[in-house]
Parts: structure tokens; C-alpha cells; sequence
């Protein structure tokens, strides 16, 4: 059936359709960067690894409902990402347990010939959480297995995070305008380099069109797709940000959940501009 959905973990059984110190120290730094120190390089064998989870399917006792148009949007990220040059592997209906396995094992590759790591998540989800087929799993547990003190292959260069899933049961009722007109021996944080680009602002549900898959991919597909070899990351991501803004507005039967609005949050730890082509 024909309809938005949205990602998050159900409030109950009712189908609603949801996925759903003291001391202060002051340092001086004269930097004096080169050229091209801004962005970051691609001048490696490979772009890197892309690792697509789609959680379509989920155990009964979860209460959780399937997931459909998700494949839609695991078949457009495995297109654009291939396009751009990522060697693509989808994971269908993985459990918690899975997740983690397929994304340690993936966190413990040898990245030295890539240039970047890209992963991205689709399921139901919640604050913090993103769902297996049989429950939830912290996000920040998975995300944390490529941190700099954990997979060294990948220290300064982009790790990239797209995450389709709900992170609440908020529901955006929009509002009416009327106005829209590179050093060495350099040590790092080891949460740097890190971009999350969630589906939703925290707290909110997140929509997924049951036929043509979610705002969120729907519209990153298309804007990496005209713009992914000629934008800066940041730039496409302000694009998509627009596109879910202004293009998308719900239309369900379902009491309180008919005209609502959403906005992605993208969280940037990026330490360089990203380009995907030189």
C-alpha cells in the first residue's frame, strides 16, 4: 500500500507505521597550511569501502513494522556509491548481533589503499539506537569501532555515516513563511573526521514513503547524483536538507500524522572539505 511511514520503535503493537575541570590552559598555534590542506586528498588506489545495512524485516516479539520502500533506497545508495567509485556491499535483515559483527569486521579491514569509509544504516530506530531485526543496538557503539584509536587505516580520512531511522516520536508540524528567497606527526582527536548524516533532528520521527522509499534517501540520492562530482560533502548535504524541507509533507490516514514536515541533522566532525572526485 501506497503511503508515508515513518522509522522508529513503536510506542506499542498499534500499527502506526513507524520504524521506527578547573584549570584552563591557553595554546598559540601559527599554522601555516599547505596547499590543498583543506581538502582532503583522494590520491589513493581505491574511494573505499561502502557497507549498506537494509532492515526491512523484523522478529514478531519486536513489535516492529516491515519496513517497506527500504529496498528502494539500499538499490539507489548501492548505484550512487558505486558510481563515485566504492566497492558496495549490502547487508539484508541483519540482527543486532550481525550488525555488529558486519561492521567490526569491516572497521578492522585494511583501509591503507582508500580513501574514505562510507556506511549506511537503514532501519527503525530511536535516540541513540538503531534496530537489528530482533532489537536495538547502541549507534555509538557501532560508529565508535572506526574512531581513530580503533581502526588506524582510517586516522584523517572521512568516515561517513547516512542514517535512515527514527530518533523519536516527535512529529513536526512545519510553520508558514513568507520570506525563503595536511602536516605530519600531527596528533588528532580520535573522533575526528566523522560525519553523521541523520534522516531526522533528534527526538523526531522519521518518514519513509512505502513505495518510492524515504525523504531522506530519496533526496540524497538524487542531489549526490547531480551534484556528488561537483560539490563539496557539505554543500550536497545543505541541498538535501533543503529538498526533505520543502518537497515532502506526509499524507497518512492515521489520527495526528497526516501534513507533517521533517528536517535531516547532519553532524559534522570533518576536519577537511570532502570532494568525491579530484
Amino acid at each position: 500500500m501506497n503511503g508515508d511511514s515513518v522509522d522508529a520503535r513503536p510506542k506499542d503493537t498499534t500499527d502506526a507505521g513507524t520504524d521506527g575541570p578547573s584549570g584552563q590552559q591557553s595554546v598559540q598555534v601559527d599554522a601555516k597550511p599547505h596547499l590543498d590542506s583543506f581538502r582532503y586528498s583522494l590520491d589513493y588506489p581505491n574511494m573505499g569501502y561502502c557497507v549498506i545495512i537494509n532492515n526491512k524485516n523484523f522478529d514478531s516479539k519486536t513489535g516492529m513494522n516491515q519496513r517497506n520502500g527500504t529496498d528502494v533506497d539500499a538499490g539507489n545508495m548501492m548505484n550512487v556509491f558505486r558510481k563515485l567509485g566504492y566497492n558496495v556491499k549490502v547487508y539484508n535483515d541483519q540482527t543486532a548481533k550481525q550488525i555488529v559483527q558486519v561492521l567490526t569486521a569491516a572497521a578492522k579491514e585494511n583501509h591503507s589503499r582508500c580513501a574514505s569509509f562510507v556506511g549506511v544504516l537503514l532501519s527503525h530506530g530511536d535516540e541513540g539506537e538503531f534496530f537489528g531485526t530482533d532489537g536495538p543496538v547502541n549507534l555509538k557503539s557501532l560508529t565508535s569501532l572506526f574512531r581513530g584509536d580503533q581502526c588506524t587505516t582510517l586516522v584523517g580520512k572521512p568516515k561517513l555515516f547516512f542514517i535512515q531511522a527514527c530518533r523519536g516520536t516527535e512529529l513536526d508540524p512545519g510553520v508558514e513563511t513568507d520570506s525563503m528567497p595536511d602536516a605530519p606527526n600531527v596528533r588528532i582527536p580520535v573522533e575526528a573526521d566523522f560525519l553523521y548524516a541523520y534522516s531526522t533532528a533528534p527526538g523526531y520521527y522519521s518518514w519513509r514513503n512505502t513505495m518510492t522509499g524515504s525523504w531522506f534517501i530519496q533526496s540524497l540520492f538524487e542531489m549526490m547524483g547531480k551534484y556528488g562530482r561537483e560539490l563539496e560533502l557539505m554543500q550536497i548535504m545543505t541541498r538535501v536538507n533543503r529538498k526533505v524541507a520543502i518537497d515532502f509533507e506526509s499524507t497518512s490516514n492515521m489520527a495526528g500524522f497526516d501534513a507533517k514536515k521533517q528536517i535531516p541533522c547532519i553532524v559534522s566532525m570533518l576536519t577537511k572539505e570532502m570532494y568525491f572526485t579530484a
